[in-house]
This record gives structure tokens, sequence and C-alpha cells, in this order.
């Protein structure tokens, strides 16, 4: 299995766990993933809070590469991915934009790439049949609230990614590892990441409310695909505690790195010792020493 692989600009910096574990499942499950020649950055919330064009332009540069490698484009980042199926829409659905956007970057394009989230790659073209038999460790009953946030799921006629209510993608793969995806309201509440510098008052607010259910509903951590949710939700636990007086101590963790944990991966190579709340009680959870 080969794809384009976008990483986006957080791949080396705030999101290096996401993307060096993402790195890894892949590898041991012999997917390949290849880098564009010069990809540059989606533009993510900045752009299209600027300009329309804009917005579709950077992404729009991106999907060529892929589409002149002939692959599929995987991301892993959920706010790259809604950014790259945007564009999709944006230049299949608006030929005037789709003119400027050619005019913009010097070539035409004509929104064919298709592009997937690593979720659904792994749920389509693995299998949860193939991926049951490469697990060599189990998360031993782990009570996981699983966390989409806004991005990968809405608007639905973007993404097409699974019920924007009420998705279940990372709750299928949480339960073939072993443990027991949470049936909780939360699952789609937005953590208020955009407002993570100007308006930390409300964030603390979302964050408190959000980890506060996955608690109540008797989670040991909480499992998310974006870089943006697992900051928020992960650096935020310190300002609840000093300001509401909660303290929880949830792991929040990218899949990729519980996906890792069962295939037998190290603990470094998943980037699990950069977090804020240490994962210790998911590191316990699993059947054998990692």
């Amino acid at each position: 299995m080969k794809y384009a692989y976008y990483p986006g600009c957080s791949a080396e910096s705030t999101a290096r766990d996401l993307h060096s574990s993402s790195i890894a499942v892949a590898r041991r499950l012999s997917i390949e993933l290849i880098e564009p020649d010069g990809w540059s950055c989606c533009g993510a919330t900045p752009a299209h809070q600027t300009d329309r064009l804009l917005a579709a332009s950077l992404p729009a540069f991106n999907l060529i590469l892929a589409m002149e490698m002939g692959l599929d484009m995987v991301v892993n980042c959920a706010e790259c991915f809604s950014r790259l199926k945007m564009t999709n829409h944006e230049v299949v659905n608006h030929t005037e934009i789709r003119k400027q956007i050619g005019a913009t970057i010097g070539r035409d394009y004509d929104g064919s790439v298709n592009v997937r989230h690593f979720i659904e790659i792994l749920l389509e073209d693995v299998g949860i049949d193939f991926l049951q038999d490469k697990f060599t460790h189990s998360l031993s009953g782990l009570k996981v609230a699983c966390y989409y946030g806004c991005l990968l799921v809405r608007p639905q006629e973007i993404t097409q990614f699974d019920n924007p209510e009420n998705p279940v993608s990372m709750d299928r793969l949480i339960n073939v590892m072993g443990g027991e995806s949470l049936d909780w309201p939360h699952k789609v509440e937005c953590c208020g990441a955009g407002l993570a510098l100007t308006r930390t008052d409300v964030v603390v607010h979302l964050a408190d409310s959000i980890i506060g259910m996955a608690k109540d509903a008797g989670a040991d951590c909480i499992a998310v695909a974006c870089p943006l949710c697992q900051a928020n939700l992960d650096m935020r636990q310190s300002d609840i505690n000093n300001e509401k007086g909660r303290h929880y101590d949830m792991p929040i963790v990218y899949i990729s790195q519980l996906l890792g944990l069962c295939l037998g991966i190290s603990m470094d190579a998943l980037g699990l010792r950069k977090l804020m709340v240490s994962p210790s009680c998911v590191i316990h959870a699993v059947s054998a020493v990692v």
C-alpha cells in the first residue's frame, strides 16, 4: 500500500508525536507513506479567515504534487485534512474559484486527488482483521473516551468522514485493540483551540467541560486525532486545576500512539514521553511490558 503523505507544518514541532507515531505504525503495517517533494503549508485556520483564494490555493499546490505522483493523499492532522478536503470541494463546485487558483499557482487543478485521513486507511484499506493479527499487545480493557473535535467530521458534506454527531471510527479501533470505547456526549464538542492565545478563559472552560465529561463517563484516557485538540486538552489541565480546583490527571493520547503500543512499538518511537500529563495508566494497561 503506497500513498502520498502530507505531514503538515506541525509535524516537526507541536505535533511531532503524532507524526512519529503515525510513521512508526505505518512502517509496522507495511504502509508506504511518501512525502511529496516541496510540499508547503496548507494555510490552516489563518488563511481561510483572511482570504478565500489564498485558503484554496495553498492546499491546491500540495494536491497537485500528489496528483503528479498518481496517489491518494493521506493526512493525519485534522486541520490539514479539513483544508485539503475543502479545497477539493471549492474546485469541483466553483468554476471561478478553480480558474483563480490556476492563475495563482500557475497550473490547473481539477479536484481529483482523493484526500483520506490515516484512520480511513487503517479501517478501509488495512482492515480490522489484518490489524488484529498484527497486534502483539492489548489495551486490556482500558476505558477510552474518543474525542473527534470540530474538524475531522464536520462539515459532513466536505469531510465525508464518519457521522458528524456520533462518529465511531476511532471507537472501532479502540475496541479491536482490546480497550473499551465509551459512549459519551462530548465527542465533537469544540475545545476552543482557535482561541488558545486570545481567550484562554474560554479555552479553560471548554477544556474543563470536555475532560470533566470524559472523567464522569469513567475514562482512563482521551484518544484524539488532532494536534490542536491534543495540545489544548493536555496543556490546559494545570490551568483548570489552578482556576477551578479540579485535578483530572487525564492522559490525552493520539490514536496512533495507542495503535503503536498494541503493535509493540517503543514509547520513544511513539513520542509518549512528550505528553504533559503522564500516560502511565495507559502503559500499565498494556498486557505486556513495552
